[in-house]
């Protein structure tokens, strides 16, 4: 029986490491898709290059690092109104830690409505239908179905339309027109020319993760890697406001620092009266 220590690998083609020679679990040299990190990397490019790389394995060209880092600052703080900052705002309220902040903020922002997994199911749809106007109309009528996951429930709206809105955001607008602008976005100036075709038939607004979803399927992004990106990139701005409202405590929290004002005074409890509350 052999005496020597049993030696484990990793397969792996994003990553490679040298061991420090005095200990084997820490390295000396890292190397990311053939890039030495620390003497390379490190020097000469930029975050969004580095996460570029990371998910596609290629240096970006001038114009993809332009796009990403414009859709990772539209992405970076989605603000109270968004379900998942309130979500990580209320964890820091309450006292959780940084990492359940964290948490709290992903679990809310990864379902179907306006969530990581409608953006996953958005550059599905692209890569199946592509430019195909038929294609895209019939999905707005609803005649053409996207496949459903198993895994989680059906929804009860179109991936990528807000029933709650009948146009589109004037923010992710201005963000979708702006890419559109370069001729490697292809997906995108076709959106831009043909959303205004799918309000009318939805009767709903394109939401901001059909624009997220075009912006990534045209940078290169698989499905699976858009829907993560999606939930990295709009981390910061969740944590931010939750380390803010720590701090300030839930006796200044937003909304709820009065409590209910009920701004009629006397209530039929039978009538079918709407009373104002006040929040």
């Amino acid at each position: 029986m052999s005496t020597e220590p049993a030696t484990e690998k990793v397969t792996t083609k994003i990553w490679q490491e040298t061991a420090s020679a005095d200990n084997p679990f820490v390295a000396s040299n890292c190397y990311c898709y053939g890039y030495n990190v620390y003497d390379d990397v490190l020097l000469q490019a930029n975050w969004i290059e580095y996460l570029y790389l990371l998910f596609i394995g290629e240096q970006a060209d001038r114009q993809q690092t332009i796009v990403l880092q414009q859709l990772a600052i539209a992405l970076a703080n989605p603000g109270p109104r968004d379900a998942s900052v309130r979500a990580a705002m209320n964890a820091g309220v309450g006292g959780s830690t940084t990492a359940s902040c964290l948490i709290a903020a992903i679990a809310v922002n990864a379902g179907q409505f306006g969530g990581g997994r409608e953006v996953y199911s958005l550059v599905e749809c692209i890569q199946a239908m592509d430019m195909d106007l038929s294609q895209w109309l019939a999905y707005a009528r609803k005649e053409r179905i996207a496949d459903i996951d198993c895994l989680w429930p059906e929804t009860n709206h179109l991936a990528g339309f807000n029933p709650y809105q009948k146009t589109c955001s004037e923010i992710w607008l201005k963000l979708l027109t702006h890419v559109a602008s370069d001729t490697n976005m292809p997906f995108c100036a076709w959106l831009v020319t043909h959303y205004a075709a799918f309000e009318n038939i939805t009767k709903c607004a394109m939401a901001k993760s059909f624009v997220c979803a075009a912006i990534f399927k045209d940078l290169g992004f698989n499905s699976e890697q858009a829907e993560a990106l999606y939930l990295l990139l709009s981390l910061p701005g969740a944590v931010v406001h939750a380390l803010e409202q720590k701090v300030s405590g839930w006796r200044h929290y937003p909304f709820f620092a009065n409590g209910l004002d009920l701004a009629q005074s006397t209530l039929n409890a039978v009538s079918s009266e709407p009373v104002e509350v006040c929040l």
